[in-house]
């Protein structure tokens, strides 16, 4: 008989420590914890696998959340993204081989019934990103409007979902609040997967819960985009970072990697002949724009590092306003991409 997924995750949960040294073996035990920078095995400490359950029901073996992404789940649900297996069966098997049981001999589906997504799959973050409206008129514009961001993007990248899913952990129950939806893609426009940022209905902030932005699918190497990068795009981690660079630099195509992790990971377009990255004024994100560079630098792709005077560049735009900020910016552009792109 198959084993359940449930039934599998609870197997790997009793071996949490030796499932986290096998697949994610960057990281390291802290505590009842290992930490590591995230799913595909970076190094950090954004990542954290709880080893040992706290015996009140609150704290799970086997549960991990990614601080950065808001990521989370189950030792299946690590070792699926881990191993780029999205087929519920491919999975199984790597699970059971892990833990040395038997294989099952394969049986055909005759039901006929339609599959159902996966959570968090790359086909449920398509499905939510087309349910979704677009922006105007909605808590999602008032939220960036209060940011300082007025040039809105268009319904192709960034979209409203009125009443989106939110759960703290596995265990609570579900809450419902209005979302910000964006599409995270590949170099050929094709959605693999979906970041939300929950927000407050007035629209004058994110929603007041733990973690109020999430990402699901398939997101390494991947980025929300403003615009189709050709020969020069800029990089960085956060969606309200890379708008605000948009209101100096309307023109210029964008990738936003969501985090310091996957934003070191960036899969290159062709084209890209010259990488400008945006980076956030802290260590993680000076660490992430400085293996971006060195990538970008190894392969033959100009890199050119762009620095926020604050803390990040939504900062900037806050409380310098654009003209100030375009001023600074200015001198770091190369020279051709002045007129270009201002």
């Amino acid at each position: 008989m198959l084993m359940s997924a449930a039934d599998l995750a609870r197997r790997l949960a009793g071996e949490a420590e030796a499932v986290c040294r096998h697949y994610l073996p960057n990281g390291r035990r802290e505590g009842a914890y290992w930490l590591v920078g995230d799913v595909h095995n970076a190094p950090g400490r954004s990542l954290f696998v709880r080893l040992k359950d706290r015996g009140d029901g609150r704290g799970v073996a086997g549960k991990w959340t990614d601080a950065a992404t808001g990521e989370h789940g189950d030792l299946l649900d690590l070792i699926g993204a881990r191993c780029g297996l999205t087929n519920f069966r491919d999975l199984a098997d790597e699970a059971r081989r892990f833990l040395a049981l038997r294989q099952p001999v394969a049986e055909a589906d005759h039901s006929g019934r339609p599959k159902l997504c996966a959570n968090g799959s790359p086909d449920s973050a398509r499905r939510l990103f087309a349910m979704s409206q677009p922006i105007a008129g909605t808590v999602v514009e008032t939220y960036l409007r209060k940011r300082g961001i007025t040039e809105l993007p268009g319904p192709e990248t960034l979209r409203f979902h009125p009443r989106c899913y939110y759960r703290p952990d596995a265990e609570a129950a579900t809450q419902i609040w209005p979302a910000m939806i964006a599409a995270v893609t590949d170099n050929d426009g094709r959605i693999t997967g979906a970041h939300r940022t929950w927000l407050d209905p007035s629209g004058a902030d994110k929603a007041p819960v733990e973690t109020p932005r999430r990402a699901m699918g398939q997101l390494r190497g991947h980025a929300v985009r403003f615009g189709l990068a050709g020969e020069v795009m800029a990089a960085g981690e956060g969606i309200e970072t890379l708008l605000s660079l948009r209101m100096i630099l309307p023109s210029l195509p964008i990738a936003a990697a969501l985090s310091a992790a996957h934003l070191a990971a960036l899969v290159f377009p062709p084209s890209l002949r010259r990488l400008y990255i945006a980076r956030d004024n802290d260590p993680a994100g000076e660490g992430a724009a400085a293996a971006l560079f060195n990538r970008a630098q190894a392969v033959g792709i100009e890199a050119i590092d762009l620095a926020p005077a604050l803390g990040d560049f939504n900062d900037d735009l806050r409380r310098l306003g654009v003209d100030e900020r375009a001023a600074t910016l200015r001198v770091q552009l190369s020279p051709q991409d002045v007129d270009r792109f201002m």
